[in-house]
C-alpha cells in the first residue's frame, strides 16, 4: 500500500547542498519517490553537540510501498551511499541525515524507529521546511504542527539558504 511521507534532510561537512541533492536523487533507487522538496534553510545546531558547523536543512514529501521499518533501511542506505560513515557522535557533524518525520498517519513504535518523528513538533529546522510543503500539515491525532511551531518560542535559529532541492 502506498503512503505518502515526509523525510527531513540534513548536512553540515563538505558541500552541503550538494549532500542533499546527492540524497534526494539516490531515493528513487531504493523505493522512494520524491514528490517536493521544500526550500533549503541555514539552521543552527541543537541537541548534544552545539559547537559544530551550521546544518543546510531541506524537507522532503515522498511516496513508498515501503513498511516503516523497510523506509528507515532505505534511508541509512542512502546515507552511507551519500557518504555518512557508521557509528559517530549522535547529534555531532555528519555529511548527510535522512530522518523519517511522518508515513501518512501511522503511529508506530520499535526500538529502531518512531512515527511520527519524536522530535517533529519541537524543532524549528523541521518544522519551518515541513509547513512550507503544507502549511495544513497535522500529526496523527490532529495536532497541527502550525501551531507547534508557534509555541516553541524564540531560538533555534533558521534562515532560508536557498531554493527547493531538484526533483
Amino acid at each position: 500500500m502506498s503512503r505518502r511521507g515526509y523525510l527531513g534532510l540534513g548536512s553540515n561537512l563538505g558541500e552541503r547542498r550538494t549532500h542533499l541533492q546527492a540524497a534526494l536523487r539516490r531515493l528513487p533507487a531504493h523505493g522512494v519517490t520524491v514528490l517536493r522538496s521544500s526550500s533549503t534553510y541555514d539552521t543552527e545546531p541543537v541537541g548534544l553537540v552545539l559547537d559544530q558547523p551550521q546544518f543546510l536543512n531541506a524537507c522532503l514529501e515522498i511516496e513508498t510501498d515501503h513498511e516503516p521499518l523497510a523506509l528507515l533501511d532505505a534511508c541509512k542506505l542512502v546515507e552511507r551511499e551519500v557518504g555518512r560513515a557508521a557509528g559517530g557522535v549522535r547529534h555531532g557533524p555528519r555529511v548527510i541525515d535522512v530522518d523519517v518525520l511522518l508515513l501518512g498517519d501511522l503511529r508506530f513504535e520499535s526500538d529502531r524507529l518512531r512515527l511520527p518523528h519524536p522530535e517533529v513538533s519541537s524543532r524549528r529546522f523541521v518544522l519551518v521546511p515541513l509547513l512550507e510543503l503544507d502549511p495544513g500539515l497535522t500529526l496523527p491525532g490532529g495536532e497541527r504542527l502550525a501551531a507547534a511551531l508557534t509555541a516553541l518560542g524564540g531560538g533555534q535559529d533558521v534562515r532560508l539558504a536557498g531554493d527547493p532541492l531538484a526533483i
